[in-house]
């Protein structure tokens, strides 16, 4: 019971900050102010998913910006993880998303679940980029080469070479628990992924959320 206030706290400290600060509140470098590059509006989604929540999660392995390889089975038995796919760095919602990121992570924490930011970004960019965020707590993944072919097989890769904004849910055995693949002009809401995280102590549901 402690725990669950634990991380119902945390939720609504993160949620608080979340909507008073606006929505580049997260972006922790003036360097954002000149150097993001905002493309404007998008068609919300580009692709077509090739999984479902109740499969297996396609296993991969990509380097990390630290030069470490990481790979989705490295967490079978271990660990939940969430997978965070962003379009491309230097973008404004992307350059706020994973930085909100850092104020939810007990909430990983208290649900034994660990985040993987990935895109199809290559290093030296994602270097450059999540340098100007301060200290992310996740490994922050690229998908550069073979280009997005992590995001290609989870099916979000779009036509022009960007990964949708997805996130992916998955349990310790491996299973895709829950979908967010919905506007790629928006961040996915906080407290969605808050009560999908919490649901992970669960038996798995079929069915595409």
């Amino acid at each position: 019971m402690a725990k669950y206030f634990r991380s119902v706290a945390a939720f609504f400290m993160a949620a608080a900050l979340f909507l008073l600060s606006g929505p580049a509140a997260y972006c922790l470098s003036d360097a954002f102010k000149d150097n993001v590059y905002d493309r404007g509006s998008m068609k919300p989604v580009d692709s077509v998913l090739k999984v479902k929540v109740g499969d297996p999660a396609p296993d991969f392995t990509l380097r990390s910006l630290s030069g470490e390889l990481v790979s989705l089975s490295d967490y079978r038995g271990k660990k939940n993880v969430m997978l965070s796919f962003i379009p491309a760095a230097w973008t404004p919602v992307c350059s706020d998303q994973w930085p909100g990121y850092n104020i939810v992570k007990d909430i990983f924490d208290s649900n034994d679940a660990v985040l993987l930011g990935i895109s199809v970004d290559n290093i030296p960019t994602l270097y450059s980029w999540t340098n100007q965020m301060g200290q992310l707590w996740f490994p922050v993944l690229s998908d550069f080469y073979p280009h997005g072919e992590v995001a290609s097989r989870f099916g979000i890769l779009r036509s022009e070479g960007i990964a949708e904004r997805a996130v992916f849910i998955i349990d310790k055995q491996g299973i895709i628990r829950y979908i967010h693949v919905k506007d790629i002009n928006q961040r996915p809401p906080l407290e969605v992924l808050v009560r999908e995280l919490e649901k992970l102590q669960q038996p798995p549901a079929g069915g595409l959320k």
